[in-house]
């Protein structure tokens, strides 16, 4: 057994975006959970990243870079955002693996410790694996790791973690609008790397697989509470879920995110916003593309949504919005958000496709089990509802409860990192 050979991709190709970042050292790194079906997909070894070689390699101490990016955050632009607390280890099959809690990078805001508490790392490593179980194009988990050491965060000391997760590509929408302040050869680099021909190819399909994203997500409810351009993917994958949560009802009020305090990133915001993205997206492209040309492509968001929402939903966007219960309800309709079908479930007893997800992670269930592993050092709560969540559509993966509609009363959020 020996460490996996990772190519530099994203660093060989953006050298003036990619920072180089030293290895960690961290004796008392300990592996939580690790994704073993996914790290096979990868062709790793998963014995071996289990070892103690493995696990302090899963911890980042082969050192790796730091990507630059700006970004809007809510609303206002910041120049130079990068990884303030995230490293990319480099690339295998297609897959680049960053690591999420690591450490100080260059990009660290002053007084950051550059470290994560590990309630939102399980969290991301959750609802992430949920959202590939059900057909929602995101990035993957690959493990979680408690590092040994505490931070400080809204809930006192705590137990710091590191997520280990995979994407096609980091490259965002804040990527491009780093690179328009640059160059045009830059942003043309940028565009290669991203793997579009072209600027208005890129365009063209970010928004669709944007709409596409968007639409699954408000299907199921979720929330992703921050989409800032800096957490906006190019390929279309749902990225950072750092205050993310899921509404019981078809609420476009719902907001849960303890720093969203406008409701900007409402759940019924989620359209208008993704359009706003977009938007920012093309005035780096305009002297390429030219504003008439930007315009004529940015039009046809409007019938892309219409078209999106009327696959996933189809004529019952009136009784989905009354519905006590999401889950529930597309359940009892037979949604499906991502080609699920009975062939890879098995037939529901009609011989109908299977219906929608028995397991969500609903918001105080998913809560309460992170508190059990942050608070008490109890996973067995979080591995459970994990099994549950990764295994949907398969009513023996979880216990009764887990399938319950949410409880009543507040919940909210912090991203926690």
């Amino acid at each position: 057994m020996e460490q996996p050979t990772l190519a530099h991709t994203f660093a060989d190709a953006l050298p003036d975006m990619a920072v180089p970042v030293p290895g960690t050292d961290l004796p008392d790194a300990e592996l939580i959970v690790l994704n073993e079906p996914h790290a096979r997909e990868l062709g790793l070894d998963t014995e071996w990243l289990r070892s103690d070689e493995g696990v302090a390699w899963l911890a980042g101490a082969a050192g790796g870079h730091a990507t630059a990016y700006s970004g809007h955050q809510f609303g206002q632009f910041v120049p130079v955002l990068g990884d303030g607390r995230a490293m990319l280890l480099g690339d295998i099959n297609g897959r680049e693996i960053q690591l999420k809690g690591s450490g100080l990078t260059p990009f660290s805001r002053p007084g950051s410790d550059g470290l994560g508490a590990i309630g939102p790392m399980l969290r991301e490593y959750l609802v992430s694996e949920f959202m590939h179980a059900i057909g929602i194009p995101t990035t993957r988990a690959l493990a979680v790791i408690r590092t040994g050491e505490k931070v400080i965060r809204q809930q006192g000391q705590v137990p710091a973690g590191i997520v280990v997760r995979t994407a096609s590509s980091h490259l965002r929408v804040g990527s491009l609008q780093y690179a328009a302040q640059k160059s045009r050869d830059l942003v043309a680099d940028v565009i290669t790397a991203a793997g579009y021909e072209g600027p208005e190819r890129l365009l063209d399909s970010v928004i669709h697989r944007q709409v596409d994203v968007v639409s699954r997500w408000m299907a199921v409810g979720f929330v992703h509470g921050v989409m800032n351009t800096d957490n906006v993917a190019l390929s279309g994958e749902t990225i950072d879920y750092g205050p993310c949560a899921f509404t019981q009802r078809f609420d476009g009020a719902a907001t849960f995110s303890s720093i969203d305090a406008q409701r900007r990133y409402a759940f019924g915001n989620q359209p208008s916003i993704l359009a706003w993205n977009m938007v920012r997206l093309a005035e780096t492209l305009l002297p390429e593309l030219g504003q008439e040309r930007a315009q004529e492509i940015l039009s046809t968001m409007q019938s892309r949504w219409d078209t999106a929402w009327e696959t996933y939903i189809g004529d019952l966007a009136d009784e989905l919005a009354q519905a006590d219960d999401i889950t529930t309800f597309n359940r009892e309709h037979g949604m499906v958000f991502g080609g699920v079908t009975a062939f890879e479930y098995g037939d529901a007893p009609d011989g109908s496709p299977y219906p929608g997800p028995i397991y969500i992670p609903r918001n105080h269930m998913l809560q309460d089990a992170i508190n059990a592993a942050e608070r008490d050092g109890d996973f067995a709560p979080y591995l459970a509802l994990l099994h549950a969540v990764t295994h949907p559509y398969d009513e023996g993966a979880g216990e009764e409860w887990m399938a319950q509609p949410e409880r009543p009363g507040p919940f909210t959020t912090f991203c926690g990192t």
